[in-house]
């Protein structure tokens, strides 16, 4: 496999994703901006964190186009979420649907997003896919503890101080598969002209087999499913930034060999099509 050790590793960073934003700006407060530790900067891509106070308000449904990443958060608020007690330290497995989930009262959660793939080099462990469950001992380190600490301070900043500080100690040298799967990564949210993933294998001097299997081993979904999530993420944040006027413009643009072959995929994921989403966007601005 050609090398990616040298690659920059902040090419696998990417804030795309929210659905209809402008809407989620206006009911809840998200920040993704924390730094990360020199140590943990292969393995983990953001600190983020977001809060809400709608009491005595309708419920909010926050949608997201999840990234091919495995999340850390710590929660809490006035109402379970997933079917959780608040307070609670939750891990998210990859998500391969789009994600939904109904905001009520008020709550704040305090977060780690790992690159992709990078949970299981950090711990060996891979999580169920599409799964949200109070954290075990994938991390070794007592969920009970974690969430004391990560509770005590006020400030969000803070907050991602102490989550960065439990974490660093697992850090170790990255292996080189998984700096390879970086470096693809990379390549797949910046080049939209990569939409097969033989391209894919291609530029990483590998079989499309040997890729399903790294993918497999560390991410937990195919490397197609990624190139596909990846490039809905491009349309829809094409469509919310007001940059789209002509969708079959969009889909050819994005890889797709017709509309109604792009609108049946963004249907499939968005819940919508891409002209309903599109009225919508234009109406929120």
């Amino acid at each position: 496999m050609a090398s990616w050790k040298n690659a920059t590793i902040d090419r696998t960073a990417t804030l795309r994703g929210i659905l209809r934003p402008v809407e989620t700006a206006a009911r809840t407060d998200l920040r993704r901006d924390a730094p990360v530790s020199e140590p943990l900067r292969p393995f983990v891509e953001r600190y983020w964190s977001v809060r809400w106070d709608l009491t005595g308000q309708p419920p909010f449904r926050s949608e997201v186009l999840s990234h091919p990443s495995v999340n850390l958060s710590v929660e809490s608020g006035t109402d379970p979420r997933f079917g959780v007690a608040m307070p609670a330290v939750l891990l998210h497995g990859v998500v391969t649907r789009r994600f939904s989930i109904d905001l009520t009262g008020s709550g704040r959660v305090n977060a780690v997003k790992f690159r992709p793939g990078g949970f299981t080099a950090l711990t060996g462990a891979l999580p169920a896919r599409n799964s949200v469950a109070p954290l075990g001992r994938e991390l070794g380190i007592p969920a009970e503890r974690l969430l004391i600490d990560v509770l005590e301070p006020e400030d969000d900043d803070d907050r991602a101080a102490v989550l960065d500080a439990s974490l660093a100690p697992l850090a170790t040298e990255p292996p080189d598969a998984y700096l390879d799967l970086l470096g693809l990564i990379g390549a797949m949210i910046e080049d939209r002209e990569l939409v097969r993933v033989d391209q894919v294998a291609a530029l990483g001097g590998v079989s499309v087999r040997s890729l399903q299997r790294l993918f497999a081993g560390y991410v937990g979904v195919s490397p197609k499913a990624v190139l596909a999530r990846y490039r809905l993420q491009d349309a829809a944040a094409a469509i919310d930034a007001g940059e789209v006027h002509d969708l079959a413009g969009l889909a050819a643009s994005l890889g797709w060999f017709d509309q109604a072959h792009f609108s049946r995929n963004f249907h499939a994921v968005v819940g919508v099509t891409p002209s309903a989403y599109l009225q919508r966007a234009r109406q929120a601005r």
